[in-house]
């Protein structure tokens, strides 16, 4: 038998002497209402100290592994692993310390944050730690900003996000979050089945932190279900068992066999059902799913580059020998890629990345993940003369290895945006730099078989205003179009009549005069002249910019490419000059996507400048100069006059006298300027009352004027008082008896049968005027300035016109009293 009876009481000191009988039934028993008198003794001893609290980890670790293995698709490799786990494992031990010395949440938080600090160098930043395990200042730095800016960063950055280290903080802070939560509700709490929560909690953010790309979605679901439900059912079955007082060794025994059945029982029973599941959940899930990084917008803003087509004119003129870049292999009609524009604005046609069409420019490493496809390929690019912050790139990027000097800080400043195949590194690009791109590449479809697609028109480009468009651009776009209706005919129908009617000209030597640009107004003048001048520049902005008016979406790329003057053999490197330097267009084809568009016209031999005259001009016949003509009407000491005028002026400094005006003028008008406009504001008040449209507003009105200069006084009038109980106030306040026989007076002509006339208008005010006059003189000189400038009566005008407003809303009332 245990030390309990059959009703629950235990014996004084049955502990210390075992010699008495534990039925004796004298009065050394304790009642059941006793602390522990009731319970085995295991009860007396905190859970985390039970062999229970081994059930508990095991169902806790279950739950954790499936939240973290969420990381993995935003992670790209299992390097996730040991910053989850080891936030996981340092919330455990920090909630079991807590329940078994009984902590307040205070110090068990405390722990926690010490924990965070201790051991997150070597799990989540252990690149920043000494010797990869003991904390460095580098390593407190990275943890206390990362918890902080880590988030932002992990929700911005381009899948999968291996190449960056630092990223570790999140699903280390995270799951030590989620572990310590957990654990501190299951072995501290009545009703540990809450401690499901922050683990379904843990299981959201990963997801929200994570792609749409899932990671074992019915497999995480199953796990956490069925590991919550079986131990949900263990406790439940613990709490019952646990309420028994009696227990002997075939008791025991009993309830061991019992506890077992049921958790084979229960797990049978959930595993035929996870069976189940685990076939018809892909049938019926959502394949689509809301994460952060498709919601939230970069914080990198692309506006804060200039344009690159800006300096097109600049590789076509000034270093057009030079070179720019090796690359070690180019693609069978490849474009090597600087920029994607797709925003206009009647100056510069620049890069928008607002989303949409136009993605955005998210953070990439050595890795990027896309859905595109094509043939794999590994392209070695060294600079030798280019310069900028735009990253010549080729194909659909999925990843960028940089190599040199300024490699960690080109890698740290690296972003891409596939939606224009765009790269960009804050850290810019000079001679001796190099990178190697991975890149999948594709055939482009030829002209005739564009000829014979549909143009997608679904794209949504970012608007450009009407006014900041070429003039002569729709009457030019109706000239080639015509009557067609065909999106795709009509694209190729500009294009035609712009390579047919221009010339291609940079206005190097020897070539047409042509200037750069590529501004509303430089297009204009291009097209309206009969032979329209220009480089790759213009043609490809007025190509786009008379496709949009088509009503087809285009988009202006920089790059370059190899024509027929470069020294280019396909398969072998290629050194790019600045003189292979091109501009073209973009458009959307519904099974080929964004397709390019040339719209250069050939060099015509007809457009030459006009040669030089070689005949030598003759001599000109020099003739004798004629006498200079006397002036008329001239007057002695005229010239001296004037010089002496003139010399006075010079003396005299505009500029010193322009600084004076500053410097006293800018002073007296920040003093002087609210005065004024206070008097200006309460004398143009007091004319509209004076002058308003009824006659009854304007005895209203002067009794308004009456409590508003009592207001700037410093009398407050109650709100909602009659003007008798006003004119009671005020006479009271200022001893002017006056005050009353106004009161009735307004009252009497306001609400009186006849419409008051102008006269008694007029005496009304000429009342008022003497009312305020008194006013004014029982007070001093200095409250009536103060008076004068204040803007108390302002303010409770302002608060009444308001409450009237909500009033009327309130009743249903438009009209305003």
């Amino acid at each position: 038998m245990s030390n309990e009876n059959t009703r629950g009481n235990a014996p004084v000191g049955a502990g210390a002497d075992r010699g008495r009988s534990p039925y004796n039934t004298g009065s050394g028993f304790r009642t059941g209402t006793g602390r522990g008198t009731t319970r085995r003794k295991e009860a007396e001893r905190p859970r985390a100290l039970t062999v229970f609290a081994l059930v508990d980890l095991a169902a806790l670790s279950l739950m954790f592994g499936a939240v973290i293995v969420g990381f993995g698709p935003v992670w790209g490799s299992l390097g996730y692993l040991l910053p989850a786990i080891g936030g996981a494992f340092v919330g455990l031990v920090v909630a079991w310390v807590g329940a078994w010395r009984r902590f307040p949440a205070v110090v068990v938080t405390a722990i926690a944050v010490v924990g965070y600090f201790l051991f997150g160098a070597a799990f989540a930043v252990p690149h920043t730690a000494i010797a990869g395990v003991v904390p460095s200042l580098d390593s407190l730095r990275e943890l206390m900003l990362g918890s902080v800016e880590g988030w932002k960063r992990f929700i911005t950055t381009a899948p999968p996000i291996q190449s960056f280290p630092d990223l570790g903080v999140i699903p280390f802070l995270l799951m030590l979050l989620v572990a310590l939560i957990a654990g501190t509700i299951a072995w501290r709490a009545k009703h540990a089945v809450w401690a499901v929560v922050p683990v379904i909690v843990g299981l959201v953010g990963v997801i929200l932190l994570g792609t749409v790309d899932v990671a074992l979605p019915v497999v995480q679901g199953l796990v956490i279900t069925i590991v919550a439900l079986l131990w949900g059912a263990v406790r439940v079955m613990e709490a019952r068992v646990g309420t028994h007082s009696i227990t002997t060794a075939s008791s025991e025994e009993a309830t061991r066999r019992l506890r077992w059945y049921r958790v084979r029982t229960g797990a049978t029973i959930l595993a035929v059902a996870a069976l189940a599941a685990g076939f018809t959940a892909p049938l019926l899930s959502d394949p689509d799913r809301t994460v952060l990084r498709e919601e939230v917008r970069p914080p990198f803003d692309i506006h804060e580059y200039t344009s690159p087509l800006v300096g097109f004119r600049h590789y076509k003129k000034e270093v057009r020998d030079e070179e720019m870049f090796t690359i070690s292999e180019l693609p069978k009609n490849g474009r090597i890629t600087i920029a994607t524009l797709d925003q206009y604005d009647g100056v510069v046609y620049d890069a928008s990345g607002d989303g949409g069409v136009t993605g955005v420019y998210t953070r990439v490493g050595d890795e990027i993940a896309t859905t595109a496809t094509g043939k794999p390929m590994s392209i070695d690019i060294t600079v030798t003369g280019y310069r900028g912050v735009w990253v010549p790139e080729v194909g659909d990027l999925t990843g960028v290895s940089w190599k040199g000097a300024n490699a960690e800080a080109q890698m740290e400043g690296s972003y891409y945006n596939d939606k224009t195949h765009t790269a960009i590194t804050t850290a810019g690009i000079r001679p001796g730099d190099s990178y190697t791109l991975n890149t999948l590449v594709t055939e482009e479809p030829s002209e005739e078989t564009l000829k014979k697609s549909k143009v997608d028109l679904d794209p949504e480009l970012p608007p450009t205003d009407s006014r900041g468009m070429p003039q002569e651009l729709p009457t030019k776009t109706v000239q080639f179009t015509g009557e067609e209706t065909d999106a795709a005919t009509k694209l190729f129908r500009i294009r035609d009549g712009l390579q047919a009617d221009g010339f291609l000209s940079s206005g190097l030597e020897g070539e047409p005069l042509s200037r750069p640009g590529h501004s509303a107004e430089r297009l204009n003048t291009l097209l309206a002249e009969e032979e329209m001048v220009g480089d790759d520049e213009q043609f490809a902005v007025a190509l786009a910019l008379m496709a949009r008016q088509a009503g087809i979406p285009a988009r202006v790329v920089m790059g370059f490419y190899p024509d027929k003057q470069s020294e280019y053999e396909e398969g072998k490197p290629w050194s790019v000059l600045g003189s292979d330097v091109h501009a073209w267009i973009e458009v959307p084809f519904e099974e080929y996507g964004w397709v390019p568009i040339d719209a250069v016209p050939e060099e015509k031999p007809q457009m030459q400048p006009q040669p030089e005259s070689k005949e030598e001009p003759k001599p000109p016949v020099l003739q004798d100069p004629e006498p200079p003509e006397e002036p008329e009407h001239a007057k002695a000491g005229s010239v001296e006059d004037d010089d002496k005028e003139e010399a006075e002026n010079e003396g005299f400094d505009w500029g010193l006298l322009g600084m004076i005006l500053l410097a006293v003028g800018i002073p007296l008008l920040v003093i002087a300027g609210p005065i004024v406009a206070i008097l200006a504001y309460k004398a143009r008040r007091r004319t509209a009352r004076r002058n308003a449209e009824q006659p009854a507003d304007r005895i209203s009105g002067g009794w308004y004027e009456v409590v508003d200069v009592v207001t700037d006084l410093g009398t407050s009038v109650p709100r909602g008082a009659t003007r008798r109980e006003s004119a009671g106030v005020i006479a009271g306040a200022h001893a002017v008896p006056s005050t009353l026989m106004l009161a009735h007076r307004a009252d009497e002509t306001v609400f009186g049968i006849h419409e008051p006339t102008p006269a008694e208008v007029d005496a009304f005010w000429a009342g008022v005027d003497e009312l305020v006059g008194g006013l004014r003189s029982t007070v001093s000189t200095r409250q009536r300035v103060r008076a004068a400038l204040s803007l108390r009566s302002i303010w409770v005008r302002v608060a009444e016109r308001r409450r009237a407003q909500a009033v009327a809303r309130a009743t249903g009332t438009t009209k305003e009293k």
